[in-house]
């Protein structure tokens, strides 16, 4: 083997910032953004196929590519997704003539802490945007584009999870801070099971998805907290779908005050006025209580409602991020002073503040 055959990628997590569960329909917008933990993909050239999950202690496990996919010689239910999104870019690469030499995959994640507490920064997505990117930037002739990644990342992960947004995969691909409107997953799922290629999927318009960089204003700051209790966002979801059929005015009710609130967030960011981000994320975390009352679904758990709380008592505004039920919270302090308090605070009522911050970059090579 060649000593300059590996290829290390690394990919940021992500945490959602506005826009839960509204981004689940057609042109509602979300802000996400990409963090500074990572997953980092390592592909060297090898004598047969082999991949390494360093995160689960799954090693030189092998695999082969057949008519209808990637197949890993595991029983181990975890490497599904690195399998299918595998099986996406070689087929993709195969419809361009491209045959990748035998490679051994090996992916490590930061994501969650070191004793394997998780803290909500999209692990999935992550690992399989830093599949599909390795693979791409060893095997094309040029450097693949950030949109090519998310396409490829965002078909295999919808093909194995059947659901989501996609923001995470998103955040995971282009980095920094994004708005974003999900490509949704049904019109997705039927595009890829009626189109004859990946190629041609990738390569025509998706018309729900959006996203465009943006970024806050210099003098708003930031805070994250972790309130040690895992989300379960499958739960959550579903409580919230169930309250879709159940009672549709209520659902409306909800995806209105959702995209004002988020329409109030980014006019502060287009405003470059921290006021706005502030009442914008107030209004945010409004909406999504209401609507875990209405699901009887507690996204805002006693925690969350604390860390969020303390945030307004400091000036600010906080909320939960992602499907809430724990996990991340996040705020917005209008002065390093207050962040500072506020952090403080959050110690004292047995909230962890995390020290992450935004990641500029996407997938990008190490």
């Amino acid at each position: 083997m060649l000593p300059d055959s590996a290829l290390t990628v690394k990919v940021p997590g992500k945490l959602m910032v506005a826009g839960e569960f509204a981004v689940l329909e057609k042109y509602q917008k979300l802000v996400v953004m990409a963090v500074n933990r990572f997953v980092f993909a390592t592909l060297k050239e090898s004598n047969e196929n082999r991949l390494s999950l360093e995160t689960f202690d799954l090693n030189n496990m092998t695999w082969q590519y057949k008519v209808d996919g990637v197949h890993v010689k595991t029983s181990d239910k975890r490497v599904k997704f690195v399998e299918e999104a595998m099986t996406v870019v070689y087929t993709y690469l195969k419809e361009y003539n491209l045959n990748p030499a035998p490679f051994h995959l090996s992916i490590r994640s930061e994501l969650d802490d070191a004793s394997g507490r998780k803290y909500g920064l999209g692990s999935s997505a992550a690992v399989v945007t830093s599949v599909v990117a390795a693979i791409l930037t060893k095997y094309l002739p040029e450097k693949p584009s950030e949109k090519l990644v998310f396409k490829l990342a965002a078909i295999s992960h919808v093909k194995t999870q059947g659901s989501g947004s996609g923001a995470d995969v998103a955040a995971s691909s282009y980095g920094g801070f994004l708005q974003y409107a999900s490509f949704q997953a049904d019109w997705l799922r039927g595009a890829y099971y009626e189109g004859d290629s990946i190629s041609a999927l990738v390569n025509k318009d998706w018309p729900y998805f959006h996203v465009r960089p943006i970024r806050l204003p210099a003098e708003l700051y930031m805070c994250i907290g972790w309130t040690g209790k895992p989300a379960s966002t499958h739960d959550l979801v579903q409580g919230i779908t169930r309250l879709k059929t159940t009672d549709v005015s209520l659902y409306e009710q909800f995806l209105a005050a959702s995209g004002r609130a988020v329409n109030t967030f980014l006019d502060g960011i287009s405003g470059e006025d921290p006021s706005s981000i502030i009442d914008g994320t107030k209004q945010n975390r409004a909406a999504l209580a209401a609507v875990g009352r209405y699901a009887n679904v507690e996204i805002e758990t006693p925690l969350l409602k604390t860390l969020c709380d303390l945030a307004e008592e400091y000036g600010g505004a906080g909320k939960p991020s992602g499907a809430g039920g724990g996990d991340c919270g996040i705020a917005f302090l209008p002065s390093r002073e207050s962040a500072e308090e506020l952090m403080k605070a959050w110690e004292q009522s047995g909230i962890k503040p995390l020290d992450i911050v935004g990641s500029e970059a996407g997938a990008v090579k190490i």
